[in-house]
């Protein structure tokens, strides 16, 4: 099912629908200020492992992200120093996937991750969906290695592609081909492991 939603005003009785969909295990396609991406619920065990096996991914090797609503929501999950915080705070909403040392409060799937991509996208659908469910979604783009890029950044294609297999698209517009800029926050210096759609301020 395709659903359309405007990013300067997402309509909230249409984000409630999503939170809905996504409090009852739904898998759902987003918007984000990078590229579209599959999202479910955290503490959605199947839906996690339902989006690892559509990216052909090992759940124990892949790399996922969170996309949180606001920094208190990102210490809930993560553990920033002082340098981290200030850094995520001066970039964030913003194209950025940021990795940080987990907490005791991941749930029990990443328990064996010491690390987490945190992601607070400069996109008011994403964030107001995160906001209603009360807890931030896992999130994986949609990119495979298919060379047709409409599939991956028009809504209607990308329902077409994965409609199927997802229980909800949402439309957001046409969505971007550049990933997140990916920032190591968890060593002694802070480094960028993937130039991208975000240009880091320091």
């Amino acid at each position: 099912m395709l659903l359309k939603l405007y990013e300067k005003n997402p309509n909230p009785a249409q984000i409630r629908h999503v939170a809905e969909v996504l409090r009852h295990g739904g898998i759902i396609i987003i918007p984000t200020d990078s590229v579209y991406a599959f999202a479910c619920d955290i503490f959605n065990a199947r839906g996690v492992e339902f989006i690892s096996r559509l990216k052909d991914k090992d759940l124990r090797k892949t790399n996922l992200s969170f996309i949180c609503h606001e920094m208190a929501q990102i210490s809930e999950f993560a553990k920033m120093d002082d340098d981290a915080f200030k850094l995520i705070k001066k970039n964030l909403p913003g194209a950025f996937t940021f990795i940080l040392n987990g907490s005791s409060k991941l749930p029990k799937l990443f328990k064996n991750k010491k690390t987490v991509g945190i992601r607070m996208p400069d996109n008011n659908i994403a964030l107001a969906i995160v906001r209603e469910l009360g807890n931030p979604v896992m999130t994986s783009s949609i990119f495979t290695n298919d060379e047709s890029l409409e599939y991956f950044t028009d809504p209607e294609l990308i329902d077409e592609k994965f409609g199927q297999q997802v229980d909800l698209v949402i439309d957001g517009g046409y969505g971007g081909t550049v990933h997140s800029t990916i920032v190591d926050c968890t060593g002694d210096e802070i480094e960028i492991v993937r130039e991208g759609a975000g240009e880091l301020i320091e």
